[in-house]
């Protein structure tokens, strides 16, 4: 299916710390100038014909490989994509007219014409079922996917957003970036796509080796094996220039489109390593994943499976799926019994009946049912979860996490499935996935007390993948000293996955001066995978050497993705950390026009018209972003800095109690909240404020310095000097603390 997920891709975080104006914290500028023309000299580019040279095509494995290939054809696979074709479309083509949303499309075979009369030709199919999606060609290239799929089954007509109205200028609507096919679908349903994006015209010249998703795109280009096949018809020989392949290899290659993930070269091929061309969406402190790590938006595969007991045990891809055909390798329960029917470790032996509690023969009874829940995307594409989790009610009850007991049984309550898995399973369903969910769920809504956990977490945990959502959790946590080591330790941990993960989180403890961080991440630069190199890179953006390896891998990263708002929100934030504050305007405001509905962006932009001193217009843009975003709480305690810049002081304090209000935790708000309340001289307000900061954030030595100044100015000398005494305590080189105790004592 098309590669657009429910909601835009994920925008990289930006968390800004100082208080005062909207600011971006640079630790230096740098004096090689990024655009999007010069990121696409700079990494250089390949040709058509010698990126296609060596591939042969699906037909020419077709004689000697009989039996894959005829697994093969009529797969969803060799269906991805492919031009119309008569005998397999124009039947659902009836010349009727379909209603969807608010529109109507009158259907007529290989075009559309819309209420507003507009015809768009029908060029390409991608998929097969459960539902076909059209491809249209627009200007400078493009392809747009269709709102309006079919279902092959039904034989029906549909929108593929149900009842949403998405607008025309939106990014996901069907004539935005979020539907184009250049950027969001063809390199998934193609063999060896070049997307060929053209930053300075906006233009694509898209190419690829074969349409849809051929032989090659999983055993790599074979025309010199074509080429040794012909020279020796007969023999038994093994061609010596064929490679083989791992597990992992194999693995990875179908994550390579099974994964939600971010492109940082646009040129895997079958056997490279994931982590060398991508960087992996996991869960995290969004929703983007469940907190038990159940997929919520379209995350596809690739990251459950290798969160899962499973991946753990060993199993891979071709253990369950045929690879030719993509089909399970058997039926219903027979796949896992092949494992868990017999005492095969470390598979436990399981009796279906006895285990599900269901009839034999229902629905029920499948272990997929329980284990491995459906989520439907699209109206019509049900997908199931591949991190094989544990169905757990209470977790519904506590959290709001789906259970697969309550997807089933939709006309039962929470309470009567949590009575139900008690009595079957009792003290079984205290276990670790639950604590695990239970404490990530906390640390996303910034509970104090799940840091601790998470921390004695992150040092048992076995998962490679969970370690990394736990080390990308503890960058919300950076003043606490054990959060701060086990990043630390991260850095060198086995898994490139943890090590990237950790280099992006330790960028606030060296925003923050932190010089063992940022050595541990220099070293990162020098890292064998990629990613971790481009996860380091970023950063240490404000000072990277472009020419230097990571920095080269960086650069083609930005390269990559400069047809999306997205990945102009990153160059621009590259800009803006070398202190190129006109060109990371320039940037911020192209994304917003590309995605005007997109919060994120118009903060962004506020950053950049802040530092270019437009105070008013920053203004503007932040009122946009909290309009789009309301319970955003970085969004309003950014507006109430900026109105501070204005002089209007009660703007500034409603701004900061709202901000405040939906992240009671945010210590640096309460903290500004503080001196506002100060400079209304609503003194003793500031100092509850202050004493709220320090409760959030203890070991900030600012918070308990300026409750002594106010608490100096109510001529509460005692409670002043046991202030500033704490903030010594915290930072014993506090000159300011110093000097107001000296003051005390005169």
């Amino acid at each position: 299916m098309s590669r657009h997920a429910k909601n835009r891709p994920p925008e990289p975080s930006q968390r800004w710390l100082r208080a005062g104006m909207v600011v971006l914290l640079a630790v230096g500028a740098g004096s090689w100038f990024l655009s999007t023309r010069s990121i696409s000299e700079k990494v250089g580019k390949k040709t058509v014909a010698t990126s296609f040279a060596d591939y042969a095509g699906p037909e020419s494995c077709r004689a000697c490989h009989a039996k894959e290939y005829e697994l093969y054809q009529n797969s969803h696979h060799a269906l991805a994509e492919r031009g119309i074709d008569s005998a397999l479309d124009k039947t659902f083509f009836k010349d009727q007219v379909v209603h969807h949303g608010t529109q109507t499309t009158q259907v007529r075979f290989a075009e559309f014409q819309t209420q507003d009369k507009k015809i768009f030709p029908l060029q390409r199919v991608i998929g097969v079922a459960p539902l076909r999606q059209f491809l249209t060609p627009t200007t400078q290239g493009r392809l747009q996917v269709t709102e309006l799929a079919v279902d092959p089954v039904r034989g029906d007509w549909f929108d593929i957003f149900g009842s949403e109205d998405r607008q025309f200028g939106e990014w996901g609507h069907w004539t935005g970036r979020g539907m184009n096919w250049n950027s969001m679908c063809a390199a998934c349903h193609n063999t060896a796509l070049r997307k060929n994006y053209d930053p300075v015209k906006d233009s694509y010249t898209t190419a690829m080796a074969a349409p849809a998703v051929t032989c090659e795109a999983c055993h790599g280009p074979m025309a010199t094996h074509a080429q040794w096949q012909k020279k020796n018809p007969r023999t038994t020989a093994i061609d010596p220039t064929l490679k083989s392949f791992n597990r992992d290899q194999v693995l990875d290659t179908c994550g390579s489109c099974h994964a939600r993930r971010a492109e940082l070269t646009g040129e895997f091929q079958p056997g490279g390593r994931f982590l060398d061309h991508y960087v992996l969406t996991i869960p995290d402190d969004t929703d983007v994943y469940y907190p038990d790590g159940q997929i919520h938006d379209e995350d596809y595969e690739y990251a459950s499976f290798l969160g899962s007991k499973m991946y753990a045990a060993g199993v891979r891809c071709s253990d369950c799926h045929e690879p030719h055909s993509g089909k399970t390798r058997a039926v219903g329960n027979e796949l896992c019994m092949k494992c868990h029917g017999l005492p095969i470790a470390p598979a436990p032996k399981i009796d279906p009946a006895a285990h599900s509690h269901h009839g034999v023969n229902s629905t029920g009874a499948l272990c997929v049912s329980c284990h491995m829940p459906q989520t439907t995307y699209m109206q019509r594409h049900a997908r199931r979860d591949h991190g094989f989790t544990i169905p757990d009610p209470e977790l519904t009850k506590r959290l709001n996490i789906p259970n697969a007991c309550n997807r089933c049984h939709k006309e039962k309550s929470t309470d009567w499935a949590i009575q139900n898995v008690e009595k079957w399973y009792g003290p079984k369903m205290n276990r670790s996935t639950r604590d695990r969910a239970e404490v990530i769920a906390g640390a996303r809504a910034d509970q104090n007390e799940a840091w601790e956990k998470i921390l004695g977490m992150v040092s048992k945990e076995k998962i490679p993948l969970w370690r990394a959502v736990e080390i990308g959790l503890l960058r919300n946590h950076v003043s606490d000293p054990k959060a701060r080591q086990a990043m630390l330790q991260g850095a060198i941990d086995a898994s490139a996955l943890v090590r990237a993960t950790a280099a992006r989180s330790l960028e606030t403890q060296i925003l923050q001066g932190d010089t063992a961080a940022e050595e541990q991440v220099q070293k990162l630069l020098q890292d064998p995978v990629r990613s971790v190199r481009v996860e380091a890179a970023w950063t240490l953006r404000a000072k990277i050497e472009t020419n230097s390896t990571a920095g080269q891998d960086l650069m083609l990263y930005l390269a990559q993705n400069a047809d999306q708002p997205a990945g102009l929100l990153q160059i621009g934030t590259f800009h803006s950390d070398r202190g190129e504050n006109n060109e990371a305007l320039g940037e911020f405001q192209r994304a917003v026009n590309w995605d005007p509905n997109s919060a994120v962006l118009h903060h962004a932009l506020a950053v950049g018209l802040s530092l270019n001193n437009q105070t008013d217009k920053a203004v503007t843009e932040l009122q946009t972003a909290c309009r789009l975003a309301p319970n955003e709480p970085e969004y309003h305690f950014k507006l109430a800095l900026a109105l501070n810049e204005t002089g209007k002081l009660p703007d500034v304090v409603a701004e900061l109690e709202r901000a405040v209000k939906l992240s009671p935790h945010f210590g640096q708000a309460w903290y500004n909240l503080g001196l506002a309340h100060a400079s209304l001289n609503e003194l003793d307000t500031a100092i509850k404020d202050l004493e709220q900061a320090e409760s959030a954030d203890p070991n900030s030595p600012r918070f308990p310095y300026a409750r002594a100044t106010i608490l100096l100015r109510l001529h509460r000398n005692t409670e002043a000097r046991q202030a500033a005494e704490r903030a010594l305590q915290i930072d014993p080189s506090n000159t300011e603390a110093t000097a107001l105790l000296e003051s005390l004592t005169k």
